[in-house]
């Protein structure tokens, strides 16, 4: 092939892989961005407006710097946001990420109005400040949280996804593919497989094998991918690293590595570069120190308030039981802690009085995976305790647990002793933090877990906790809750 044929081939390559890369990637990215920041107009001009309308109550008594800071709030809004990185393509669907960026700008603009308010002797009412900028942030939150949603269902029917080409070996590259699959959220859908070694099969879990790793930049081009993940691999040194980011840097392909960690957030993990070395430092999870001191108080001031408030409900129930079942309304039993420690957890009745009596009945109806126990449809419920359960009552009287320190509002689930008695070393690191009512496994389907998914959501709780993170799943836990799924 001649030299012009060669550069006529190269544009042409070129040429089509920009535009497959303009029909997955670019259009839909484009188009959140600009609905992002068209939101993001709107949701400061109208906090804007509603903050003069109670701060000023008749428009026409607003001082004129007021105006003007209403008119000009947008584009200064648009910059501050733009500064913080909240229209960066890689946040896009982060929820954690792209909120904390929208505080950041918040949080800067209204330092930069103080600072030019004071500097400038700007005539402007600090209680409409205040409090525009508080509506701002929070009806941009909201916009992000509903445009977040929309890009999550969007993606769970296969759009708005990102092409991945998957380098490694065939094990480390399957368990991708599989984690890509059940959280289809992420917008990640491996495209393409180079393998590490010999290529002896044409597809590994459902995927193409494109060929080697000498192939990875081919198949960047045949399947239009958007980006390269390389997995740990060996056979992939730094030398090669650096030439496969050479030749990606062409295409506009992002490339990223993928370490050997497992369940990791990204806020444990920092890059610090020693003798040139991009070294990968791990901290250790917070299990123990000041933020743990302010979760203690924080469960049992909100268990304490939730007792009180819940107390008609406490009763209704305790009714409806004796009433009903003629037999004690909370259910006692054994469980195991941290650490290790037993303690005994409480719970509204839901089975009848003889049903640990009864359980070697069952066994052989189990349907629960691992050491777990489940039934679903399971004789020894009682016609209240199935709707107790639906909606997850039986474990309101945990409260009282979280309140004397043995359970906590968020965490793994309370294991029995005959389960923690089979534990591998790998699953006792659950045993780290104090149990929950609610934690990762209720807000991801509960009993309808496979046993390992279980515990591997438990010692992801455990590996990145963080006080924001409880939120979320006390959050999340409402809808989960109302669905009902997993709940029997």
């Amino acid at each position: 092939m001649s030299v012009t044929e060669e550069t006529i081939g190269a544009h042409v390559q070129r040429g089509t892989v920009n535009q497959a890369k303009e029909s997955s990637s670019r259009p839909w990215t484009s188009a959140y961005l600009r609905r992002a920041a068209l939101a993001d107009g709107a949701c400061v001009l109208g906090a804007g407006l509603v903050a003069a309308r109670i701060r000023f109550g008749d428009f026409s008594q607003i001082p004129i710097a007021n105006v003007v800071l209403i008119v000009v709030t947008p584009a200064f809004w648009w910059i501050s946001m733009l500064l913080a990185g909240s229209y960066d393509v890689r946040i896009i669907g982060l929820g954690s990420d792209e909120f904390r960026r929208v505080i950041n700008a918040a949080v800067s603009f209204a330092a930069v109005v103080a600072v030019l308010s004071y500097l400038a002797h700007l005539d402007l009412s600090r209680g409409y400040v205040g409090m525009a900028i508080s509506l701002a942030a929070a009806s941009e939150l909201a916009s992000r949280y509903l445009l977040r949603k929309r890009l999550h269902a969007s993606r769970g029917h296969g759009l708005c996804a990102q092409r991945v080409v998957a380098v490694g070996h065939p094990a480390a590259v399957a368990d991708l593919v599989s984690v890509l699959r059940r959280d289809s959220y992420h917008g990640l859908s491996v495209v393409a497989i180079c393998l590490a070694g010999d290529v002896s099969t044409d597809q590994l879990a459902g995927v193409p094998v494109a060929g080697s790793l000498d192939c990875v930049t081919a198949a960047v081009r045949e399947f239009g991918a958007d980006s390269v993940a390389v997995l740990a691999c060996p056979e992939m040194d730094s030398a090669r690293l650096r030439e496969l980011a050479w030749a990606l840097e062409k295409t506009d392909t992002d490339l990223c590595v993928a370490p050997i960690l497992l369940d990791v957030a990204g806020p444990r993990t920092t890059i610090r570069p020693v003798a040139g070395l991009p070294l990968l430092y791990v901290d250790h999870p917070d299990l123990i120190g000041g933020k743990q001191v302010i979760k203690g108080v924080f469960d049992r001031a909100l268990a304490a308030a939730a007792l009180i408030a819940l107390a008609p409900l406490f009763a209704g129930i305790a009714i409806a039981i004796k009433c009903r079942d003629k037999g004690p309304v909370f259910y006692r039993q054994i469980r195991v802690g941290r650490d290790g420690r037993g303690f005994i957890v409480y719970k509204f009745r839901t089975m009848t009085v003889d049903a640990d009596q009864r359980k070697a009945q069952y066994v052989g109806r189990n349907e629960g995976s691992g050491v777990l126990f489940k039934i679903r449809q399971d004789p020894r419920i009682t016609s209240t305790g199935r709707w107790l359960r639906r909606w997850s009552l039986d474990e309101l009287p945990q409260l009282i647990n979280v309140l004397t320190g043995d359970m906590s509002l968020v965490g793994p689930r309370p294991a029995l002793p005959e389960e923690t008695e089979r534990y591998c070393h790998q699953m006792r690191r659950r045993l780290a933090v104090k149990p929950g009512i609610t934690g990762l496994w209720q807000v991801n389907g509960r009993s309808d877990l496979a046993w390992e998914e279980a515990v591997r959501l438990d010692i992801r709780y455990v590996e990145n906790w963080s006080f924001a993170l409880d939120l979320q799943i006390l959050w999340k836990t409402c809808s989960a809750v109302i669905g009902g799924i997993g709940a029997y």
